[in-house]
């Protein structure tokens, strides 16, 4: 008896001096430099939730959506956070990337402008001054914000430039409004200014179109099915542990990177982002489980305005595929 018992014992150290298995290393990277929309990353990160899924995740910022697309059908990022859209223009052209979840399935593109221009609904932009960047994805569906509100080209005046010079036109005065992002350019403004900023939202308008999600190359899904699982498991896990605590989400990007920004604007920034991640549709689902109308949708559109080749309507869920997403209540 006692010798069996001293084996066993032997054994079981032994057991315990193996290394545990080493986490899977995952490189997300983003769609630009850091804000508040980013926050879930950094908090399932900071709260193990990658880890406990068996990933060690390191977020890269990115620098446009198309970049981090090209890095992603490239393999030199895992995942990337994107632009859906702009995701679609370089798959339909040959791109092997594929959206494995979309989070933002209400579009976050808005005119906006300082609150105290009082400039509040469509009809309130004739007259003024609205800075545009030629070519983004806002610039290409403002005809059908034009078109789906009853305004003309004639109607106002427009300033072009690239993202800082249209920021700046604002903060300095020389346009009333630009085309941004609820909970980007918004925020920017009111770092640099302290003011607020009113969004006048193309959704709210008819315009039922999908933003950022996660993006993946088809040949790495297909070759790490399980680990694609755990990563939208753990990131799915991790949207809806920020949007229950958004503060304590938007002090992790700062916790991971103190230069990103001021807590306030993150989280009010974040706070902006979370009414996006669901539709009239998928409110009682998990995050990422968009619908296959919501994206039938999304590529009419584009095709019919955004510049997206017209044989994408051929296969919308080409596009997409909810198949790496947790279950509810999983």
């Amino acid at each position: 008896m006692k010798r069996w018992i001293g084996a066993a014992s032997v054994a079981l150290l032994a057991f315990a001096a193996m290394p545990a298995q080493a986490a899977d290393k995952v490189v997300l990277m983003l769609n630009w430099y850091v804000y508040g929309e980013h926050a879930p990353f950094y908090y399932g990160k900071a709260k193990g939730i990658y880890a406990a899924e068996g990933i060690e995740l390191e977020i890269q910022e990115g620098r446009g959506s198309a970049a981090t697309t090209q890095a992603v059908a490239a393999k030199t990022a895992d995942f990337g956070y994107v632009d859906v859209p702009t995701m679609m223009r370089a798959a339909i052209k040959g791109a092997p990337v594929v959206a494995t979840g979309v989070l933002l399935q209400t579009s976050p593109m808005s005119a906006m402008g300082f609150v105290d221009k009082n400039i509040r609904k469509p009809e309130d932009i004739k007259g003024k001054t609205v800075a545009i960047t030629p070519a983004d994805s806002m610039t290409q569906i403002w005809p059908l914000f034009l078109k789906k509100t009853g305004l003309k080209e004639s109607d106002f005046q427009t300033v072009a430039g690239d993202g800082q010079t249209k920021l700046n036109a604002v903060i300095n005065g020389q346009a009333d409004l630009l085309l941004g992002y609820v909970m980007d350019q918004s925020m920017k403004i009111k770092d640099a200014t302290g003011k607020e900023v009113y969004p006048i939202k193309f959704a709210d308008y008819g315009i039922n179109m999908v933003s950022s999600g996660i993006i993946a190359n088809a040949d790495y899904v297909k070759a790490n099915a399980d680990l694609v699982r755990r990563f939208m498991s753990a990131t799915t896990k991790a949207v809806e542990a920020a949007e229950k605590e958004p503060k304590a989400a938007a002090q992790s990007i700062l916790d991971a990177n103190p230069k990103g920004g001021k807590i306030d604007t993150l989280t009010q920034g974040f706070e902006l982002t979370i009414p996006l991640y669901r539709t009239a549709e998928t409110k009682t689902r998990r995050p990422f489980q968009v619908t296959d109308q919501n994206m039938t949708e999304t590529v009419n559109l584009l095709v019919e305005y955004g510049g997206l080749d017209a044989k994408a309507k051929e296969n919308p869920k080409a596009f997409y595929t909810n198949d790496y997403l947790p279950k509810s209540g999983s």
